[in-house]
């Protein structure tokens, strides 16, 4: 992973809290980067009605945007961090912000995720998922909680696949997870989820489905093997057995379950295209794990 030099926070106006504009400062000051705070009113229109019934223009309501951001870098400034802004009316906002960040040069973009008011089970919204397929930077999706003091950093791989592309998107989200815990002087770990292979036999009749007996010993091997792949993945980072997790079962559920148990502060998984489609994920479950994350998800392209 190349250095972070630029980052770029997406600022949402309407929002009271920015952890995005907190965390963002932190990894600025840690990897010694650039920050940059960037706003959209995607409600765009060729004149808004204003409160004192003033026809108020795009260009106006853009100034105002950036007076609102300068404000939130005046306290950056003061801890000697590098901040600039910029602030634009334009819609759809996904479309606006992917186009700002392909003028920026930003090495890392910081967004935060929230619940849908509509559906409390959904953390994010429809710009969220069209910029984790979309951009082609690392996206930092941030929660409301706050970074514990010495952060753990779980990252999501899944060693074993065919294709060159698999091993080295496995090898960018290791590389991104291990720079993060450094920077932040946290603690790195490493997950792997795989489905336990039992063939099912099905009935003839209407009934039960019978499962093939699989002795085991050769569950032990596949674990073995699942585990040596995983350990040597993670040979280059010096990382203690504890901090190793390979779990059998759903990836949705032991991702999540590990990422708890390790108090994980932010988990890094990967995404790439299949067959020329840049909207799909790596694995069929990615959209769900994220959805259910109990931190941050730092989303690492290949």
């Amino acid at each position: 992973m190349n250095a972070i030099r630029n980052i770029l926070v997406i600022v949402d106006p309407a929002a009271t809290f920015h952890p995005a504009v907190v965390k963002g400062a932190l990894l600025a000051e840690k990897f010694g980067a650039g920050l940059e705070l960037f706003a959209c009113n995607a409600e765009l229109h060729p004149l808004k009605q204003v409160a004192n019934g003033i026809p108020q223009s795009t260009v106006s309501l853009a100034t105002e945007l950036k007076g609102f951001l300068e404000t939130l870098a005046v306290p950056l400034r003061a801890r000697s961090l590098q901040v600039t802004t910029d602030a634009i009316c334009a819609a759809p906002l996904h479309a606006a912000l992917l186009d700002h960040v392909k003028r920026s040069n930003a090495d890392l973009i910081v967004k935060d995720a929230r619940h849908h008011t509509f559906a409390r089970r959904t953390v994010f919204t429809n710009t969220d998922w069209e910029l984790i397929r979309g951009l082609s930077a690392s996206l930092l999706l941030t929660k409301p909680t706050s970074w514990s003091p010495l952060p753990s950093v779980l990252a999501a791989v899944d060693p074993g696949h065919d294709g060159e592309k698999g091993a080295h998107l496995d090898q960018c989200i290791l590389d991104h997870a291990a720079q993060l815990a450094q920077r932040l002087e946290g603690k790195l770990h490493i997950v792997h989820a795989y489905p336990c292979k039992v063939p099912v036999v099905a009935p003839i009749m209407a009934g039960p489905l019978l499962t093939a007996n699989i002795s085991p010993e050769a569950i032990a091997a596949e674990h073995a093997a699942k585990l040596k792949m995983l350990t040597r993945l993670a040979d280059r980072y010096s990382l203690p057995l504890a901090n190793i997790h390979l779990e059998v079962g759903g990836v949705r559920g032991s991702i999540c379950n590990v990422a708890a148990q390790v108090h994980a502060d932010v988990v890094a998984m990967g995404t790439m295209s299949r067959n020329g489609l840049a909207r799909a994920f790596i694995g069929n479950t990615a959209e769900e794990v994220l959805e259910r994350l109990p931190c941050d998800a730092l989303i690492v392209k290949s």
